[in-house]
């Protein structure tokens, strides 16, 4: 089997922090001739352990895509977190999980890496245990912004508060979904103002409800997007939508997978008086987004 570099953690939002891990992980790869990758879990360990359900920055796809696409990843590993893996010993994560079945030759983890029953495996023990096994080991310190740790806690709190271009600073990177164009109520273009209405998977945070600067990329292409995120209480909206208006861009996308990267929150969500005052707060938001885009 090939041998790998293993970069470890959970990896929600890809951000400035991890990038050290997976670059570390891509760097000793290169060095080494082996193969780089990330091992991830498929739900996050604190639901299972403390009972918390958190919302997640990023599908599994999603991480997929930033971690290949930015980063140089080969492949992106993903452990089922049940109660059997919650109960493994420290030491059978190191030998059984990481040497036997995925052949890890060296491994990177973060400061704060804890792994095994009770969360009783921690920097200092995997690199003791990989010492003794002659695999190679290294902690990535502490990545800090604003004299700040940049974690995905504090990403997710800036996203929920419209605060998108700090949460973008930590990030490395705007904020993404992935997901497929679906059927909407078409009411944009009875305003001129023909949206897409993105599915979104369950689970994943839903930033503060509002519009956004944006770029939507498909096919290859990309384009400049004004994002609306939210109920849309102009007309009566019963549910969350994610809906961008792609500037200069003519087409059909039903059925057609989309990536919408977030840059910077606009105006917060409010219902307008009438449909041609929502039409016109919208165009507005256009010129914004094109002036946000010009100015970068």
């Amino acid at each position: 089997m090939k041998r790998r570099v293993i970069a470890l953690g959970f990896f929600d939002g890809v951000h400035i922090g991890h990038a050290a891990l997976l670059k570390k992980a891509r760097q000793l790869s290169d060095d080494m001739h082996l193969t780089a990758c990330a091992l991830t879990f498929d739900t996050h360990p604190d639901e299972l352990v403390k009972g918390i359900r958190l919302p997640l920055l990023n599908t599994l796809s999603e991480r997929r895509w930033l971690m290949q696409s930015l980063f140089g990843m080969d492949e992106m590993l993903v452990l089922h977190f049940d109660r059997n893996r919650m109960h493994q010993h420290w030491q059978d994560f190191v030998t059984r999980t990481l040497i036997e079945e995925y052949c890890a030759a060296y491994v990177v983890c973060g400061h704060d890496f804890r792994f095994g029953a009770r969360g009783e495996g921690d920097p200092t023990r995997l690199a003791e245990k990989c010492r003794q096994l002659g695999v190679g080991c290294e902690c990535i310190a502490e990545v800090k912004l604003d004299g700040e740790t940049v974690s995905s806690t504090r990403i997710r709190g800036l996203l929920e508060n419209g605060e998108t271009e700090k949460a973008v600073a930590l990030l490395g990177h705007p904020h993404i979904f992935i997901g497929k164009v679906i059927d909407g109520r078409k009411l944009g273009r009875t305003l001129g103002i023909p949206t897409a209405n993105l599915s979104v998977d369950r689970g994943v945070l839903i930033p503060k409800y509002g519009v956004y600067a944006a770029k939507a990329c498909f096919d290859d292409t990309e384009h400049l997007a004004v994002v609306n995120i939210g109920m849309r209480p102009t007309v009566s909206g019963q549910h969350v939508t994610i809906e961008p208006w792609i500037l200069d861009f003519d087409g059909d996308l039903y059925g057609k997978e989309l990536r919408l990267e977030l840059y910077a929150f606009l105006r917060a969500e409010k219902r307008f008086d009438s449909l041609e005052a929502l039409r016109a707060q919208i165009l507005r938001n256009a010129e914004q987004t094109r002036a946000y885009f010009q100015a970068m």
